[in-house]
């Protein structure tokens, strides 16, 4: 089912009908501002199970969370450094995941995460207004594993199918290009994935000696 987020005065109905998919332990597509992502309640193990096999993709690779602001962070996390709190900060909203320790006490299981977890604020106002409503989901690019990430609705729906109960059509993803992925639990940041954020705006942030080498 295809519902249309493009105007906030009118997106009301498609945003019920995916926090009702979210509630049930469904799976649902959402706009971001980088691509679109694949999602589901990041407190239940069922719901991440079904992404998981929805993407094709097994629990040694945990999706990242999306989470509504970066008041959140401190309830998912802990032992956050400064130069990634600078870096949430700075960036977020926007295409920037910053892999963090996870609170121990967490009810959820996203996978083989050793202990870590990957966060983002996406830069979306219909992801926003969703997540405000879910707190924080699991989500993914919505691909299957190994396939290009979608950056339409229909390209996801071509991809996943029947797998996902609701997708929230917002027309062309903004960016088109997925999250800078930084790992900060390290002595110092270590970007793993290059995207929609640079390396340069990173040590321009936080200074050259807080990051470590080149994407890995």
């Amino acid at each position: 089912m295809i519902l249309p987020v493009h105007d906030p005065n009118a997106w009301g109905p498609s945003l019920d009908a995916a926090v009702d998919a979210v509630n049930r332990q469904a799976v649902i597509v959402l706009p971001t501002d980088t691509v679109y992502g694949v999602g589901a309640d990041a407190f239940s193990p069922t719901a991440v199970t079904a992404l998981l096999a929805a993407k094709g993709r097994g629990r040694q690779m945990p999706p990242p969370v999306l989470i509504p602001d970066v008041r959140t962070v401190d309830g998912l996390a802990r032992e956050v450094p400064e130069p990634a709190r600078a870096l949430m900060e700075a960036c977020w909203p926007g295409a920037l995941t910053v892999i963090v320790r996870s609170q121990p006490s967490l009810a959820w299981d996203l996978g083989e995460t050793r202990g870590t977890v990957a966060l983002r604020v996406p830069d979306h106002p219909a992801a926003l207004a969703l997540l405000s409503r879910t707190g924080p989901l699991a989500v993914t690019s919505a691909n299957r594993t190994g396939e290009p990430a979608a950056t339409t609705a229909a390209e996801a729906e071509a991809q996943l199918g029947e797998s996902v109960a609701v997708y929230l059509d917002a027309g062309d993803s903004p960016l088109g290009v997925a999250s800078t992925i930084v790992d900060a639990t390290g002595d110092r940041l270590r970007i793993v994935r290059q995207g929609g954020i640079s390396r340069e705006r990173i040590v321009e942030i936080v200074g050259e000696d807080a990051v470590a080498g080149d994407a890995g």
